[in-house]
C-alpha cells in the first residue's frame, strides 16, 4: 500500500501545510443545492397524452372564430385559385378549411440530416369556425415514437399541409423521423403549401427579410412580446433542458412555436384575399404593387398585371424599379397586342436613355411600320448610347453584337432606298 504523503517528514503535504494551504476536502463548504428544477407541467399548460408509443406531453390552444393575429383573421376569405395555379396543385381548390393543417417544428439543430429530431411539433387545425393548436414536446429523446404518434393523430383529418420553408426542412426532418422509426408518415400525399418561396416573389423587393417574425410584425401588423427567443437559440435551450431537467426556459420556446404556427394561418387568409381580389386590396407600397403584377404575369393573367403595373407606377417607386417595370410593362403589352401603348412606353424610356427602348423602337419601325430608315435611326440611337465609357464592360458588350447585326442588316435594307 503507497504510505500516505502525510506522514513523511517534509513531505508536500508539510509544505503545504507550512504554507498555510489547506489539505484534504473537509474543511471545504460543500455547493449550494440548485433549487428545485421546473418540470414542463408547471411552466406550460398542457398533460400527458396517451399514444399507441406511449405518453407525450401537449400543449392546446383554442382560438375563436373572430381572433384577429394582429390585423388579420384567420381562415380563409376566398377560393385559393391563383394560390393553387402558382402552387402547380389543383386539389387545393377543392378542399374545405378543415382539410388544412399548419405545421412547424423546433428541432435539435438547424443542419437536418438523420441527427436531428424535431422535440416540438406545433400543429393547427380548424375546426368547427375555431383554429385548434396542439404543440407535441419530447421530454427526451426517448419518448419520440409517442411524440410523433401523437402528431399522427392530430394530422389524420387533414389533406393538406400548410408550412414555412416546409418543404426544404420541416417535412424532410419528420419524414425521415417516421421512418427510422418504421412509422408510416401521417402527411404521405397530402398537398403541401409552403408558404417561404411566394412570400419571397411578393416582397423581396421592399422588405429587407423575409422571416416569418418579419412577415408577421409588418404585413400582418402582429408584434410578438417579450417571451419570444430567437430561433437559434431554441437547441440550446433545449439541450440545457435536458442536462438540468429544468423546463423554464421552454416557456418561451412553446411561444415562439405557437406564434409560428398562427402566424401561417393569418398569412394564408392576408394572401387568399391579395391574389382573390388584388385590384381591391389596399396597397402601401408601389413595390408591393409590382411585384403582384409580376407574379400574375408570370402566371398568364396579363390583363391583371397590366393594370397592377399601372397602379404601381401611380403610387411612386424608386428610380431604378421604375424603369425596370417600365420594361416589364411595355414587353407585356406588346404580347398582349397592344402596341400603341407599347410604343408610348418605349418612347418615355428612350426619352431618359434607356437603350433597350432605342432597340425595342428600332424593331417595332423596322417590321411593323416597314420604316427602315426610322429603324435605322433608332439603332443608331442605341449605339451612341452602348459606347458610353460609364457603362460596365459587360452592359457594352450585351449591346454590341445586337446593335452591330442589326445596324448591318439595316445598311442593307436603306441603299436601295433613295436619300437612305
Amino acid at each position: 500500500m503507497p504510505q500516505d504523503p502525510s506522514s513523511r517528514p517534509d513531505s508536500l503535504a508539510d509544505k503545504l501545510k507550512a504554507l498555510g494551504v489547506k489539505v484534504g476536502a473537509s474543511d471545504l463548504v460543500p455547493p449550494a443545492l440548485k433549487s428545485k428544477a421546473s418540470s414542463i407541467e408547471t411552466v406550460v399548460d398542457g398533460h400527458d397524452l396517451d399514444t399507441r408509443a406511449g405518453e407525450t406531453f401537449v400543449a392546446e390552444q383554442v382560438f375563436p372564430a373572430d381572433y384577429h393575429h394582429g390585423r388579420t383573421p384567420l381562415g380563409l376569405a376566398s377560393r385559393l385559385e391563383v394560390l393553387a395555379s402558382w402552387a402547380h396543385d389543383p386539389r387545393l381548390l377543392e378542399l374545405p378549411l378543415e382539410a388544412y393543417a399548419f405545421l412547424d417544428t423546433e428541432t435539435s439543430g438547424l443542419a437536418g440530416g438523420t441527427g436531428t429530431y424535431a422535440f416540438l411539433v406545433g400543429v393547427g387545425r380548424y375546426e368547427g369556425g375555431t383554429f385548434r393548436l396542439a404543440q407535441f414536446f419530447m421530454r427526451d429523446p426517448t419518448v419520440e415514437s409517442a411524440l410523433l404518434e401523437g402528431v399522427a393523430d392530430f394530422l389524420a383529418p387533414a389533406q393538406a399541409l400548410v408550412t414555412f420553408n416546409g418543404k426544404a426542412f420541416d417535412a424532410p426532418l419528420l419524414k425521415t423521423r417516421y421512418r427510422l422509426h418504421r412509422s408510416p408518415v401521417p402527411f404521405e400525399g397530402y398537398s403541401h403549401l409552403d408558404l417561404l418561396p411566394l412570400a419571397r416573389r411578393l416582397w423581396r423587393d421592399r422588405l429587407p427579410s423575409r422571416a416569418l417574425k418579419y412577415l408577421e410584425e409588418n404585413i400582418l401588423g402582429a408584434p410578438r412580446s417579450m417571451e419570444e427567443v430567437s430561433g437559434w437559440e431554441i437547441p440550446y435551450l433545449y439541450f440545457d433542458y435536458l442536462r438540468s431537467g429544468d423546463a423554464t426556459p421552454l416557456k418561451g420556446v412553446f411561444y415562439h412555436n405557437a406564434m409560428d404556427v398562427v402566424a401561417m394561418a393569418a398569412l394564408l387568409y392576408h394572401l387568399s384575399m391579395l391574389l382573390a381580389e388584388p385590384h381591391e386590396q389596399q396597397h402601401e407600397f408601389g413595390q408591393d404593387v409590382v411585384a403582384l403584377a409580376k407574379l400574375f404575369e408570370d402566371l398568364g393573367k396579363w390583363d391583371d398585371a397590366a393594370r397592377l403595373y399601372e397602379r404601381g407606377f401611380g403610387m411612386g417607386l424608386p428610380e431604378a424599379d421604375f424603369w425596370q417595370t417600365i420594361q416589364r410593362l411595355s414587353i407585356l403589352q406588346r404580347r398582349r397586342g397592344d402596341l400603341e401603348a407599347a410604343v408610348r412606353l418605349w418612347e418615355k424610356a428612350a426619352a431618359e436613355g434607356n437603350i433597350y427602348a432605342h432597340i425595342e423602337l428600332a424593331k417595332y419601325f423596322e417590321h411593323r411600320r416597314r420604316d427602315p430608315l426610322q429603324a435605322l435611326k433608332w439603332t443608331r440611337s442605341a449605339q451612341d448610347l452602348a459606347r458610353d465609357p460609364a457603362l460596365p464592360v459587360y452592359v457594352r458588350r450585351h449591346w454590341e453584337e445586337e446593335i452591330d447585326h442589326r445596324l448591318e442588316r439595316l445598311n442593307g435594307k436603306t441603299k436601295t432606298i433613295p436619300g437612305g
